[in-house]
């Protein structure tokens, strides 16, 4: 078969490598892909915009292509899945209406509490002042979510009612026209990615990931720094109670609505410390860096996945099979990030990690001159899988300390919270 893979990330990246490790995948082209995906065999790039439906309806239909995979949140929430069925193409991934879980905190807000899913407390606010006022009631710390997409970015966790008003006053003067405020939950965040094909919906391996850009959890909120997979704190008793009281529910609660949901269902959760899980935020699509510390470890075929989803056939495939082992995936970025950051640097050492059994997935990268660059805030993910989290962790690191790019910039503790942890995977 040949695949279409939307999105130029690190996401992408790790989906087309994964798709062409089967027999039964003959090619796969992203568009717009990068750096990564210009170079793996049997893949390549097409410079059309994830935003030109109609030019990825004739791409489509005049090559041949078998199933359209979308990996971004901004096409899906736009439309793109409707449009293309609209033209009998088979895709993976939710309508305008299921991606609204992701682009709208305020509809998926409303959605969990209609369901009786376990979530934080909170307030929607549409003008700067009443939000702030409701943070003076309520005290520190304090959650400021963007309403809209942000690109895992448009969230404070605000320790002081001042960083808190100060977070509301920067979202209303950007293009945000409505916030979610909540209260803040602690605990363990853990991310667990679903499949789903409208009626069943299986879970792929628990992962952690790194959001903040210092080590220690520090800084400011990013796209994320780092994850690994499968995350311990994600017992069999945990993700049977996850899969009951969340996954399920939210499933049911969009097919109430009329919502055909096929594609991924991502959990963004909060483990308390009683072992409450509760969902911080949903997202409509494979995560990015989760989706690289997750896909090392499948064995099932991916696409027999995914096209089992798009013909509501999740039910009849056999149980997904994992990889014993653990996986860790460090981001490399441009110094700078998540503020301001240059491009176009020259990437080297890329040959010598992989020559260590790690696989470097490209994110925000180009290929210029015949010449790896830069190109993004993220830049790689140096992923390594292992027997051990100990021996994954010094492999991935081994293989960063031989990359190199003018600035530079990735955490040194990608994964530490569980070193020495095995694998709770088979």
């Amino acid at each position: 078969m040949k695949v279409l893979v939307v999105g130029n990330g690190g996401r992408e990246h790790a989906l087309a490598w994964k798709l062409l490790q089967s027999p039964q995948v003959k090619q796969v082209v992203c568009v717009p892909g990068n750096g990564g995906t210009a170079v793996l065999d049997r893949c390549r790039n097409h410079p059309l915009r994830l935003d030109d439906f109609s030019g990825i309806e004739k791409f489509t239909l005049v090559h041949g292509f078998n199933l359209v995979v979308v990996g971004p949140e901004m096409p899906l929430s736009l439309g793109i899945t409707d449009y293309l069925k609209g033209k009998n193409i088979k895709v993976f991934g939710p309508t305008k209406a299921g991606a609204q879980i992701e682009s709208s905190k305020s509809w998926a807000k409303a959605l969990m509490h209609e369901a009786g899913i376990p979530t934080a407390r909170s307030a929607v606010f549409s003008d700067p002042e009443s939000a702030k006022a409701f943070v003076v009631s309520r005290g520190a710390p304090i959650v400021v979510k963007a309403d809209g997409l942000a690109s895992g970015k448009g969230v404070t966790v605000a320790t002081t009612v001042e960083e808190a008003q100060a977070a509301i006053e920067s979202l209303f003067h950007s293009d945000v026209k409505t916030v979610v405020v909540e209260e803040f939950l602690a605990g363990q965040e853990l991310s667990v990615l679903a499949l789903t094909d409208g009626v069943t919906i299986l879970p792929l391996l628990p992962a952690q990931d790194h959001k903040r850009i210092g080590d220690g959890d520090t800084g400011a909120n990013t796209g994320g720094m780092g994850a690994y997979a499968p995350a311990p704190i994600g017992t069999p008793e945990l993700m049977e109670r996850i899969q009951r009281e969340i996954l399920q529910p939210t499933i049911a609660a969009l097919k109430a609505k009329g919502i055909d949901y096929r594609g991924v269902l991502y959990a963004g959760l909060m483990i308390t410390p009683q072992g409450e899980p509760k969902v911080l935020e949903f997202n409509c699509r494979f995560g990015d860096p989760e989706t690289q510390a997750i896909l090392p470890l499948l064995e099932t075929p991916l696409e027999d996945l995914l096209v089992a989803c798009t013909q509501q056939k999740l039910a009849e495939m056999p149980p997904i099979r994992w990889k014993a082992g653990a996986c860790v995936s460090v981001v490399l970025a441009s110094g700078g990030y998540p503020e301001k950051f240059e491009k176009g640097q020259i990437i080297s050492g890329i040959e010598e990690a992989e020559a260590l059994d790690v696989q470097v997935f490209r994110a925000g990268t180009k290929i210029k001159e015949e010449q790896l660059v830069t190109d993004g805030g993220r830049v790689l993910g140096v992923t390594a899988v292992a027997d051990n989290f100990e021996s994954a962790i010094a492999k991935a690191y081994a293989a960063c300390d031989r990359i190199q790019f003018e600035g530079v910039y990735y955490r040194r503790d990608i994964g530490s919270r569980v070193c020495g942890s095995r694998s709770t995977g088979g």
